[in-house]
Protein backbone atom coordinates (compact mmCIF):
# COMPACT_ATOMS: atom_id res chain seq x y z
CA UNK A 1 0.00 0.00 0.00
CA UNK A 2 3.21 2.36 0.69
CA UNK A 3 4.71 1.65 -2.40
CA UNK A 4 0.89 2.34 -4.50
CA UNK A 5 1.07 5.71 -2.58
CA UNK A 6 4.17 7.13 -3.01
CA UNK A 7 3.88 6.17 -6.75
CA UNK A 8 0.63 8.25 -6.77
CA UNK A 9 2.07 10.73 -4.98
CA UNK A 10 4.68 11.44 -7.79
CA UNK A 11 2.16 11.86 -10.52
CA UNK A 12 1.38 15.30 -12.39
CA UNK A 13 -1.26 17.50 -10.40
CA UNK A 14 -3.99 16.47 -12.79
CA UNK A 15 -3.24 12.87 -12.99
CA UNK A 16 -3.45 12.92 -9.19
CA UNK A 17 -6.69 14.82 -9.61
CA UNK A 18 -7.95 12.44 -11.90
CA UNK A 19 -7.06 9.73 -9.34
CA UNK A 20 -8.46 10.97 -6.53
CA UNK A 21 -11.47 11.65 -7.95
CA UNK A 22 -12.20 8.29 -9.67
CA UNK A 23 -11.51 7.32 -6.20
CA UNK A 24 -13.77 9.21 -4.31
CA UNK A 25 -16.30 7.99 -6.85
CA UNK A 26 -15.46 4.47 -6.44
CA UNK A 27 -16.68 4.92 -2.76
CA UNK A 28 -20.18 6.27 -4.00
CA UNK A 29 -23.32 4.26 -3.44
CA UNK A 30 -24.88 3.57 -6.85
CA UNK A 31 -27.03 6.36 -8.67
CA UNK A 32 -30.53 6.79 -7.08
CA UNK A 33 -33.04 6.47 -10.02
CA UNK A 34 -34.75 9.84 -10.60
CA UNK A 35 -32.05 11.76 -8.42
CA UNK A 36 -31.14 14.20 -12.24
CA UNK A 37 -34.83 14.70 -12.82
CA UNK A 38 -35.62 15.69 -9.53
CA UNK A 39 -32.60 17.64 -9.66
CA UNK A 40 -33.68 19.24 -13.13
CA UNK A 41 -36.70 20.01 -11.36
CA UNK A 42 -35.78 21.88 -8.26
CA UNK A 43 -33.12 23.65 -10.98
CA UNK A 44 -36.04 24.75 -12.53
CA UNK A 45 -38.45 25.77 -9.57
CA UNK A 46 -35.89 28.24 -8.46
CA UNK A 47 -34.88 29.83 -11.66
CA UNK A 48 -38.02 30.52 -12.08
CA UNK A 49 -38.44 31.98 -8.69
CA UNK A 50 -35.64 34.14 -9.31
CA UNK A 51 -37.35 35.16 -12.73
CA UNK A 52 -40.48 35.71 -10.92
CA UNK A 53 -38.38 38.02 -8.73
CA UNK A 54 -40.21 35.98 -5.48
CA UNK A 55 -36.70 34.24 -4.68
CA UNK A 56 -34.92 35.93 -1.55
CA UNK A 57 -31.28 36.34 -2.94
CA UNK A 58 -28.10 37.09 -1.02
CA UNK A 59 -24.96 38.09 -1.75
CA UNK A 60 -21.65 36.36 -1.61
CA UNK A 61 -20.29 37.91 1.55
CA UNK A 62 -23.81 37.77 3.51
CA UNK A 63 -23.80 33.77 2.53
CA UNK A 64 -19.85 33.25 3.41
CA UNK A 65 -21.05 35.33 7.03
CA UNK A 66 -24.20 32.61 7.38
CA UNK A 67 -21.81 29.25 6.42
CA UNK A 68 -19.27 30.53 9.20
CA UNK A 69 -22.07 30.69 11.70
CA UNK A 70 -23.53 27.39 10.72
CA UNK A 71 -20.02 25.97 11.05
CA UNK A 72 -19.34 27.48 14.07
CA UNK A 73 -16.46 29.53 12.27
CA UNK A 74 -13.59 27.32 12.13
Amino acid sequence: MSRLRAEALMLPEAERAELAYELVKSLDAPPDAGVADRWDKELLRRLTEIDAATAKLVDRDEFRRRMQARLGSR
